[in-house]
């Protein structure tokens, strides 16, 4: 599909203004070949679809950063594979977090209850996040859960780095003082994974 390289920069200039109209538009001049080339990468129709929502949404909320004198389409593959490398970075922590869990869980009878304290130990974790104070539990999830930069949540939020800094440090604090009476070598794996 031929694509107007001069119509296609006016867009990304109305794009970088907030445009909704050009955003939609460039959604339906990219949104197919993208798909396919993220099936490509991640071997899965469903998986492809989410981050092809998740890339979207991305490009609208960097939109500002976008530089019109440049390839356009060449920005939006290499966001793409950004995306697709930080998917199964993410795919990867989480699996080698599970072996660690199963591997140092529940002694000689892990193959009955390897689920069980698993799940348990992940659940006294979400406990302690969710008894965070909203602000700080939304800062703790999207830099520690979702693997945001500080930036990144400074910009969603509205708010300084500093302050970004702040709500983990004081996050990280909190969630350590309320797993510690469990003295757990599973928690403080969990600790490690997700509090580093």
């Amino acid at each position: 599909m031929y694509i107007n390289t001069s119509h296609e920069k006016d867009l990304v200039v109305l794009l970088r203004d907030s445009s909704e109209a050009a955003f939609e538009e460039l959604y339906h001049l990219y949104s197919n070949r993208l798909l396919g080339y993220l099936i490509k990468l991640v071997k899965s129709e469903g998986i492809a679809s989410e981050l092809l929502q998740d890339f979207f949404i991305k490009i609208w909320n960097n939109r500002q950063n976008i530089d019109p004198e440049k390839s356009f389409r060449s920005y939006l593959f290499c966001v793409a594979e950004n995306l697709v490398y930080d998917f199964f970075r993410k795919a990867a922590r989480n699996k080698k977090l599970e072996a660690v869990l199963i591997n140092n869980s529940c002694g000689e009878y892990r193959h009955i209850e390897e689920n069980f304290c698993r799940k348990e130990n992940i659940q006294l974790l979400q406990n302690a996040i969710d008894a965070l104070p909203p602000k700080r539990r939304q800062v703790f999830q999207l830099v520690k859960m979702e693997e945001r930069s500080y930036e990144e949540v400074s910009s969603i939020l509205h708010v300084s780095v500093s302050t970004i800094n702040d709500h983990i440090v004081k996050a990280t604090k909190s969630i350590r003082e309320k797993l510690e009476p469990y003295q757990l070598t599973k928690i403080s794996i969990i600790i490690v994974f997700l509090l580093s």
